[in-house]
């Protein structure tokens, strides 16, 4: 009877894992095919391009990211293909096996059922927020989710405390080498384990000695991140990347963060109000509620967390809140009628689709992307994209045309600073611009929060020795300006100097 109960359920779970891959690639097989979802990873994947090709991250390309996130992308890269596939798939890889974590932890509070409509609505949740592709917070929500389920294990007296702790604080320090912005997050985890070390009564030597080896592990992946590269005289580079350079940016204006804000708390009001009107908290079996206590801690710190970091300039700064706030709504969704639980999924299904449709066409998708490259394609020299798409570098197979090839760190008025990128952006630009490169991208209309500056050196040089030799529309109100050297004949759909100029 045991034996056919334990087959049964394996069998149960393989069916889960298979549904969940099933939705996971149908929710986003429309990014699939399309290089230029988003512009943080499109970089990422430039970097691990040239990872393979003997490159160091912050020696030879400037980024804060931490190097497990680069990593990351390397190892995809290295699959084949383009890489742009690739890694998409190995975001998918991970999302999978977090919705299929979440399951296994929420079916403990809400029964078989709801835990997988838990699962199915974080997938659905990340087309919402930019998490469609490969954002850090699609890989390292599946480490703190190993944290957190080794964290509940002791909370609720089913694992013992060292070995979970260990697991625990080896997860986030793996998840701390793909965004530094868990750290709150593991802290509490690590604060938690300790209490529920005193609550029972474990000797005080003993318990110093276990928080020294957790604090040891959370650790030990930066620490040798840091080794290897202080090993290879660049420690400095390191430090200043990962850590000093942030003191640097400037903040941005409050309207727009408190606009970013309310936008996050928009596109997570759904599940935020499932929670709320549903108190979920209510219904949780009282051998539960010590458990199911710590999904509502974990909830909050991710929300404080969030908040501290202080950054809503995109949805995916939010992703985090996800994974907890699934699993604290599973009990409330588990008293939901199947007819209601059914149209709520699809609403979200849908309007995820919407989003990814409205994305690709205000940012362009693989035809836009293409008619670019091809335009900007350098007969000699490197392409500079001032402004566009990272992925040129790598659709053109051009080289670099310096350290920061990221347009962010010199044409924002946020990186206008040696503190916060190394390097002067002004000096840095007449430099580029001193090489020549055989094509310039531009943007237009211009971002609100640019670096007027730089600008105005790359409108100098542009006046005086390029032409604008292509525009290709990627938006109702965008168009990719393409520069080349020389005299040439402005194409007639262009927009006029005067207005580009402005």
């Amino acid at each position: 009877m045991n034996r056919a109960q334990g087959q049964s359920g394996r069998i149960n779970q393989g069916g889960v894992l298979l549904l969940l891959a099933l939705v996971a690639l149908v929710v986003r097989a429309r990014t699939f095919g399309n290089p230029v979802i988003g512009f943080d990873e499109q970089f990422y994947l430039l970097v691990g391009e040239h990872m393979l090709h003997g490159a160091w991250p912050y020696v030879d390309i400037f980024d804060r990211k931490p190097i497990g996130l680069f990593l990351l992308y390397a190892g995809a890269r290295w699959l084949g293909g383009d890489g742009f596939l690739a890694y998409k798939l190995v975001a998918t890889g991970f999302v999978i096996a977090t919705a299929f974590g979440i399951q296994r932890v929420a079916r403990r509070f809400a029964g078989a059922g709801a835990a997988v409509v838990a699962a199915i609505l974080y997938i659905l949740w990340l087309n919402l927020m930019e998490g469609e592709g490969g954002q850090s917070p699609v890989f390292y929500n599946a480490l703190m989710l190993v944290a957190a389920g080794a964290v509940l294990r002791v909370v609720e007296r089913r694992g013992r405390l060292f070995p979970c702790g260990a697991v625990a604080m080896g997860a986030v320090g793996v998840a701390l080498q793909i965004k530094y912005s868990v750290l709150p997050e593991g802290f509490v985890f690590g604060c938690i384990l300790l209490w529920q070390g005193w609550r029972t009564r474990v000797p005080l030597v003993r318990l110093a000695g276990m928080a020294l080896v957790w604090v040891a592990l959370a650790l030990l992946p930066t620490l040798i991140a840091f080794a290897t590269y202080a090993a290879a005289g660049q420690g400095q580079a390191w430090l200043f990347a990962n850590f000093l350079s942030v003191g640097g940016q400037a903040a941005r204006p409050l309207a727009d963060e408190l606009e970013g804000l309310a936008t996050c708390l928009g596109i997570l009001s759904p599940l935020l109000l499932v929670i709320g009107f549903g108190r979920p908290w209510r219904h949780i079996p009282t051998e539960r509620r010590e458990g199911f206590r710590f999904l509502l801690l974990w909830l909050a710190v991710t929300g404080a967390a969030v908040l501290l970091y202080g950054r809503f300039g995109s949805p995916h700064y939010a992703l985090p809140i996800t994974l907890p706030a699934v699993l604290v709504a599973a009990p409330a969704l588990a008293r939901w009628h199947r007819g209601g639980i059914a149209a709520f999924v699809l609403a979200i299904f849908a309007a995820g689709q919407i989003v990814l449709q409205l994305s690709e066409r205000t940012k362009g998708g693989a035809a836009e992307a293409r008619m670019v490259a091809q335009a900007a394609t350098p007969a000699r020299g490197c392409l500079y994209v001032y402004d566009g798409y990272p992925a040129l570098y790598m659709l053109t197979h051009s080289c670099l045309p310096s350290k920061w090839v990221f347009p962010g760190h010199l044409n924002t008025q946020d990186e206008a600073s040696a503190a916060a990128i190394g390097v002067d952006p002004v000096a840095e630009m007449r430099r580029i611009l001193a090489t020549k490169p055989g094509a310039i991208v531009d943007d237009y209309p211009r971002f609100a929060f640019g670096n007027r500056a730089t600008r105005g050196v790359l409108r100098e040089v542009l006046a005086k020795d390029y032409h604008l030799a292509a525009c290709v529309r990627t938006g109702p109100s965008r168009v990719r300006l393409v520069y080349r050297p020389g005299a040439g004949r402005v194409p007639g759909h262009c927009p006029s100097a005067a207005v580009l100029n402005r």
